[in-house]
């Protein structure tokens, strides 16, 4: 297996301001062009770029690859309004002086105030331990003509797609496989050599019998066009209609609006097929392209290869997933409603962060859904740990500051009852609470899984996806969620020097897992029930409760017994957390064949079917209405990397983070994960039980904790025998900036 690699070079690279590291690059049509920041202004097309809207952004740099026992102690940054940044020159507006410390990877600009509508340039200069000096390019950022402080954001981008595969059905008919779904557009240069004829386009994302099916289930996706043709050689554009259910505002419980294409992107409607037929005689197709609309993607950012090939293929479904599905430029639900959904942008936002070096797409939806909640309470809990997440992966506390008070009321503290549990059914949930959390609906109502209803099947027992959850006043898993959220409430509250609200938080936590512990566990298998007032016991209650630390030592067992005898019991979205609460509780062989099924409810069966990007449920049977191209779907892309591989950040901006594989029976894998300080490798080779080989590349400027099988005396490092902590089944060490190869052998 070919193992990734680290250089050995200190340079500051992959520049980002305000989370952008393409800020130098001006669009035009959603088409990356020649034209610069200095030249946005003789330009007579429309042009779009990704505005910086705070009059002090954040920097951020990684270093190209970290030298072996060497790191950056101090850096410099200068910003200016000429790319002429050297000495006193006129165009200098601030530079920051020599600061030492960690932090030689970010910095808070300091200046004065930037100006609105300005093109401003920027470097960064850093010395390491060796007393070298090293200084990076210089790079451009506009900013925007509003600065009100709201997250920056690309534009989106169009990429130009030529079929897989093209091939005659009939006489005057052609078939195009674009190989992938995507949400797209289609053009067409045509050869008509009279006037009057007509073509008749069928654009669909499936397949039926070799042909574009005319009529797929549920909310897959058909349309057909006739074109008339121009006399001559032309190239069309197929304009596509709009559809009122995910362009309408406010058709919804919540009373959102869908996120609407912008007009130079124009409308796209999602595709992998298409069909033209009328072609023959006169009339010749010379060329068929699709027009890909995405948020702007690294494809070779990420990478991932193991011994399995299923589990390979379901990495490429989710990492595909996370690229096709960001056309909105927010995190959608999928193509029904194009609605930003907390429980999808949740996952959409982890997985995001495993495959791309991508922070500002997150942080956008984030603050969207804080301001614009969906009904479930369960969710509207899930904006405190988005709002964390983003902490942790960017190092930046901004997003918590500024909606600080917004999360205070995301905790839905104000539902808790005298019994230390909250409830949405016992008259608390008012309209003065509904716009706290700025819910404009007309109603809050648990969850616990969607769909609630359909389906049952030999894979598990009940119709729906909750498991057979019984709905109480007091529910396990929207009281699991809101000990989550007050569990990160009290660290946000820390990191922002809010102390006593930080102890507060802590106690309130407390007084909730105790109440979740007297009032749902059952004494007599330490399994949870439902709710209160059931003796019903579900998948969901366990595994809630499971992944957010609320079972005892000595309940674990029973519990993860119970989780294991109920299958896959939840919907796609579930998995996200059965798999993390699997993981966790060091059931990785289990997780493992979770990933590898190739049951009907599995990722693999999303292939089967015919789908390239995740779908809404695990099959049309258990929700005959489903998508195409649901994110919520691609919780792989992230348990991947978070728990198979266990790359995870320890501190925000991963300056210190945990590499623990758990490859269970798989015998190799490699990875390697972007971070905002650089790439982390990874690549393992295992023998279960005898012997486990891993080589890490570690970022500089950062720390790497380390953990293997606990198999021999102590694992070697580099070809050296070194201490290490033990932990459980694992031995753990501490490495440095650089590659390095650990080894364990029961010999």
């Amino acid at each position: 297996m070919a193992l990734p690699s680290l250089a050995t070079a200190q340079k500051p690279v992959h520049l980002m301001t305000d989370l952008i590291e393409h800020t130098d690059r001006v669009f035009i049509g959603g088409r990356p062009s020649t034209l610069t920041l200095g030249e946005v202004g003789s330009a007579i097309e429309p042009w779009q770029v990704a505005e910086v809207r705070t009059p002090r952004p954040r920097l951020t740099w990684a270093y190209s690859s970290p030298e072996p026992g060497a790191c950056v102690v101090a850096c410099e940054v200068t910003v200016g309004t000429s790319p002429d940044l050297g000495g006193r020159q006129p165009g200098v507006v601030w530079t920051s002086g020599r600061r030492a410390g960690r932090g030689a990877w970010a910095m808070d600009y300091g200046g004065p105030d930037l100006k609105p509508s300005t093109t401003y340039y920027w470097r960064v200069r850093t010395w390491d331990s060796n007393g070298r000096e090293a200084t990076s390019a210089v790079k451009a950022f506009r900013t925007a003509a509003s600065l009100d402080g709201q997250p920056s954001r690309y534009p989106l981008t169009l990429t130009d797609e030529e079929p897989a595969a093209v091939r005659s059905i009939t006489p005057g008919m052609l078939m195009a496989d674009f190989a992938d779904d995507a949400f797209g557009q289609l053009s067409l240069t045509v050869t008509a050599r009279a006037e009057g004829d007509t073509l008749t386009i069928h654009l669909g994302e499936q397949q039926l019998e070799g042909r574009v099916n005319r009529k797929p289930e549920g909310s897959q996706r058909y349309a057909r066009y006739v074109l008339p043709l121009l006399r001559g050689t032309h190239t069309y554009r197929v304009k596509l209609r709009k559809d009122r259910r995910n362009t309408t505002p406010r058709r919804n419980e919540s009373r959102v609006d869908p996120i609407l294409m912008p007009a130079y992107i124009g409308e796209v409607f999602p595709f992998r097929y298409c069909e033209v037929e009328g072609i023959g005689g006169d009339v010749e197709v010379k060329a068929l392209v699709r027009h890909v609309a995405s948020y702007p993607f690294d494809a070779f950012a990420s990478s991932f290869e193991s011994s399995d090939s299923v589990l390979n293929r379901v990495w490429q479904l989710c990492k595909h997933t996370v690229r096709a599905t960001s056309f909105c430029g927010t995190y959608v639900d999928g193509d029904r409603e194009r609605i930003p959904y907390e429980a999808d942008a949740i996952i959409n936002q982890l997985s995001h962060y495993a495959v791309d070096r991508e922070y500002s797409i997150a942080r956008h939806s984030v603050r969207h859904l804080i301001y614009n909640p969906t009904w479930p309470t369960e969710w509207i809990l899930q904006s405190v740990i988005m709002a964390w997440n983003d902490y942790m992966y960017t190092g930046d506390s901004r997003l918590l500051a500024s909606a600080y008070t917004d999360l205070q009321a995301k905790t839905l503290l104000a539902l808790r009852e005298g019994n230390g549990l909250i409830s949405t059914r016992t008259g608390k949930a008012t309209r003065e609470v509904y716009e706290s959390i700025h819910f404009k609906g007309e109603r809050i109502k648990d969850i616990v899984d969607w769909p609630q209803t359909g389906a049952a099947g030999v894979e598990k027992e009940d119709g729906g996806e909750a498991d057979g959850f019984v709905f109480t006043d007091y529910n396990a898993v929207v009281n699991a969620y809101h000990y989550e959220a007050l569990v990160l409430m009290a660290k946000i509250a820390g990191v922002l020097g809010k102390d006593s609200d930080a102890r507060s938080y802590e106690a309130e936590a407390e007084r909730v897992a105790g109440a979740f512990s007297a009032l749902l566990r059952d004494k007599a298998d330490g399994l949870f029930r439902d709710g209160v007032g059931t003796d019903h016991k579900s998948l969901h209650s366990n595994m809630f409760a499971l992944d957010f630390g609320l079972v005892a030592d000595g309940d674990r067992k029973g519990v993860v017994d119970f989780i294991k005898s109920r299958r896959m019991g939840c919907s796609v979205y579930g998995a996200q957390f059965l798999l993390d609460a699997l993981y966790d509780a060091g059931e990785a062989g289990y997780a493992l064949s979770l990933l590898t099924s190739t049951a009907r409810r599995s990722w693999y069966n999303m292939l089967r079917i015919g789908s390239t990007i995740t779908t809404e449920a695990w099959d049309n049977v258990y929700k005959p209405n489903q998508d195409w191209n649901h994110p919520w779907g691609a919780a792989p892309a992230n348990v991947i990397v978070r728990k198979l591989m266990g790359v995870e950040p320890l501190e925000p901006g991963f300056g210190r983070f945990r590499i623990k594989p758990q490859p269970a029976s798989l015998k190799s894998a490699s990875i390697t994960v972007p971070t905002i300080r650089g790439d982390v490798a990874v690549a393992f080779e295992n023998e279960p039980g005898s012997s486990f080989s891993l080589h890490v590349g570690v970022p500089a400027n950062t720390t790497a904790e380390v953990w293997v099988p606990r198999l021999g005396k102590r694992p070697t490092v580099d070809g050296r025998a070194v201490r290490a902590r033990r932990s459980g089944e694992f031995w753990v060490v501490e490495l440095s900036p650089g590659s390095h190869d650990i080894g364990v052998s029961a010999n």
